[in-house]
């Protein structure tokens, strides 16, 4: 279980998006080019992201994307599963079918991994991510910005010995 280039990338794009638009639609050329993503995969996946409704395009002299809604209301877990990213620690997809037709001895461990990756990503939105950039790069915050919930994102993982220990 991993996230792909897929996910990867279009994180990437919509947190780009989200630092430029307030400049006007931001094209999928200048993403490419800044964030050394294929303009055609960039295609691909604002298609998905445009058909679930989080990104809208403009046409013509001037075109290119903006952000559907407010970022505050666009989550990982939104971006992620608009581009069809398959989010599941599961050996059998969740159909509990993994050994021999039967649930597996740890089934319920990697749905339960499951159920924290999707609500921690669900807990992080776009607002969030675009509102770090900002402050890494000195840009200026929004003085209506709210403090960014981020206490887990970056944690060193622990070893099994650590969580004994705890």
């Amino acid at each position: 279980m991993r996230l792909t280039t897929k996910g990867r990338f279009a994180v990437t794009a919509m947190i780009d998006l989200g630092l430029r638009q307030d400049k006007g639609p931001v094209t999928l050329a200048a993403i490419s080019q800044r964030q050394k993503i294929s303009l055609s995969y960039l295609e691909q996946l604002f298609g998905r992201l445009r058909r679930h409704e989080l990104v809208e395009s403009m046409r013509g002299p001037g075109g290119g994307y903006k952000l559907a809604r407010d970022g505050k209301d666009i989550t990982v877990a939104d971006i992620i599963y608009a581009v069809d990213e398959p989010l599941d620690a599961t050996q059998c997809g969740g159909k509990q079918n993994c050994h021999e037709d039967q649930q597996c001895m740890t089934h319920e461990l990697w749905a339960s991994l499951n159920r924290h990756m999707v609500d921690f990503l669900d807990s992080v939105t776009l607002h969030d991510l675009v509102e770090e950039q900002r402050n890494k790069r000195g840009i200026p915050v929004a003085a209506d910005t709210a403090p960014i919930r981020r206490h887990v994102m970056f944690q060193e993982p622990r070893s099994i010995a650590d969580t004994k220990a705890a």
